[in-house]
């Protein structure tokens, strides 16, 4: 009999607890558009690949799988991770019994004068010392599921945090990338600027000696000078360019401001593939969508949570133990001592209290969702932008080659008329002043045509985020039940 009357409480609960007041989570319309209006036609199914082997530069994989491991970005997220389960296992806790224990001892004295004494023999012992065990048990029953929509905010809120920290992972990736791409530009530009500047040093030189034989004016020395100046006043910038991008390498990497290893030059870096994808795809692959569903998950918990103040809570509470003057009787049958007690409260009057969090709830819930359909239409502006920039720099890049190869012949032929005695020398500085900045523009535009692409694996996410992952050096489980699952009834 008592076992089935056990039985039919354990029923009676559950039943009661399943009860889930407030909106349950429907994912919002998202207007996507069928394709990339800039997709290239020779794109190929790349976003599952680790796209920075595709440049075959060994170093720059190096400083990858570095980063992965050192960052520190993605270490504080992971952290942010691990703070989200414990609040996760916190908010959970409430949905079962709580247990405890309390074992006191005390010695006291009431006074005589204050209180007449009792005659013998029912006089107590003045002082009296009294030793007390005892073990609490307490339970708030989740009758209409304000503790379990509470723990489906939590669980949203951990993935939420998960995904930040891919989203870490992501940028960390793309930045190295990007800023090693940039790096060997400068390094580039930085052999141009010398070369040119030692190349006008020369001239010169000539013209010097050919001064002070009289065979020139101080007029075209001077002019020589100039250019001279002109290629060597870059160099310093370009110097600084390159120590400052290192230096943002090092941060990224977890190290300390210094030198970073070269590989390929610009030049000879493999172009990777262009990746293909479908806006649909997009909400899957980017981390930072995901991270903004998730929060809309928990806001339209939190809604649920606030409804609950407006109803009853049911809690059960006892004691059980023992008391007693001396400790060799605390645990016999005079001495138990016990307590349970069943309380039932809820608000009649709160002056607007519950409605305020409500509408709060509410309306944080219709923030959430604006930003999460921002975030969208971000996220296709930047693939967009990253698709039409990769596709123009190669246009540009293929100009700005021929424009190079045009400003080079300028030069030599200006440098044949010259000396050949049909055009003044200002002829071949014109050329000149062409043909330097166009190579400068060559290496940066080339430079820029690699991040480009970079960029779009960027915009675009895709599983090479969960490969980069498994390189990182993060405390954290690869399968977040290992510390709470995130399933409940």
């Amino acid at each position: 009999m008592v076992k089935k009357a056990w039985l039919t409480l354990q029923v009676l609960v559950l039943l009661l607890t399943s009860c889930k007041v407030g909106p349950n989570y429907h994912p919002p319309y998202v207007d996507v558009p069928e394709e990339y209006h800039f997709e290239e036609a020779n794109a190929v199914d790349s976003l599952d690949l680790e796209w920075w082997k595709q440049f075959e530069d060994p170093i720059l994989e190096g400083l990858i799988i570095e980063a992965l491991a050192n960052n520190q970005e993605i270490k504080v997220a992971a952290a942010n991770v691990g703070i989200a389960i414990g609040l996760l296992i916190q908010t959970r806790a409430p949905l079962f019994p709580q247990l405890g224990y309390n074992s006191s001892v005390s010695r006291m004295r009431t006074s005589e004068t204050l209180t007449p004494a009792i005659p013998l023999p029912i006089a107590l012992p003045n002082p009296q010392t009294v030793w007390q065990a005892v073990g609490t048990a307490s339970w708030q029953i989740d009758l209409w599921g304000r503790i379990r929509r509470l723990v489906e905010a939590a669980e949203a809120n951990v993935k939420a945090t998960y995904e930040a920290r891919q989203n870490a992972i992501l940028a960390v990736v793309t930045s190295v990338a990007d800023s090693y791409i940039q790096l060997r530009g400068l390094d580039e530009q930085l052999e141009i600027a010398i070369r040119t500047m030692n190349s006008y040093g020369d001239a010169v030189k000539y013209f010097e000696l050919q001064h002070k034989y009289g065979q020139v004016s101080q007029i075209e020395v001077a002019q020589a000078k100039t250019q001279y100046e002109i290629a060597a006043s870059q160099i310093p910038q370009i110097k600084i360019s390159i120590v400052q991008t290192e230096n943002a390498l090092c941060v990224l990497l977890g190290r300390n401001p210094g030198p970073i290893a070269r590989g390929k030059s610009i030049y000879d870096l493999h172009m990777p593939d262009v990746p293909a994808g479908l806006p649909s795809e997009l909400l899957r692959q980017r981390p930072d969508i995901m991270q903004a569903e998730q929060n809309l998950i928990a806001a339209n918990a939190n809604i649920g949570a606030a409804i609950a103040l407006y109803f009853p809570s049911v809690s059960l509470t006892g004691y059980y133990g023992g008391a007693s003057a001396h400790l060799s009787q605390l645990f016999s049958g005079p001495s138990n001592t016990w307590n349970f007690v069943g309380s039932v409260t809820g608000p009649i009057f709160t002056a607007g209290a519950i409605y305020g969090q409500v509408m709060q709830a509410e309306e944080a819930e219709q923030a959430t969702l604006f930003n999460y359909q921002l975030t969208i239409q971000k996220a296709f502006a930047d693939v967009e932008d990253s698709l039409v920039a990769h596709s123009m720099l190669k246009e540009e890049l293929a100009s700005q080659e021929r424009l190079v190869e045009a400003a080079g012949d300028y030069q030599r032929l200006a440098m044949l008329q010259y000396k050949g005695g049909y055009a003044p020398y200002f002829v071949v500085i014109q050329a000149q002043e062409q043909y330097f900045p166009a190579e400068l523009s060559l290496a940066q535009t080339r430079a820029s045509l690699f991040t480009s692409l970079v960029n779009i694996y960027r915009a675009m996410g895709g599983g090479w985020v969960e490969l980069a992952d498994a390189r990182t050096n993060s405390c954290f489980p690869q399968d977040l039940e290992e510390k709470a699952p995130l399933s409940f009834p």
